[in-house]
């Protein structure tokens, strides 16, 4: 699947790509899963001038589907989107 397909329709940002690289899931995929869902529950951090995802007190069911989906969504290619790791 090419990346411009992730913004047509259901739209998913480039930037969900790497996600799961910058939590270290290429070496470690037990701790990446680990600790996206921890990050998740931590939200928010309230930490001031950032972005803040409201805590939605998912499932742990529901935390390993976000974990899965960023392993899944790593695996395509967004043609070099975003153009650095940092996302």
């Amino acid at each position: 699947m090419r990346g411009g397909r992730i913004g047509e329709g259901a739209y998913f940002a480039p930037e969900l790509g790497n996600v799961w690289v910058r939590y270290g899931g290429k070496d470690d995929p037990q701790g990446a899963r680990e600790a996206l869902k921890a990050w998740i529950q931590a939200m928010p951090t309230g930490i001031e001038g950032r972005r803040q995802m409201p805590n939605f007190k998912l499932s742990d069911q529901d935390l390993d589907g976000l974990a899965s989906f960023f392993e899944w969504i790593s695996k395509i290619d967004t043609q070099g989107w975003p153009p650095n790791e940092a996302g």
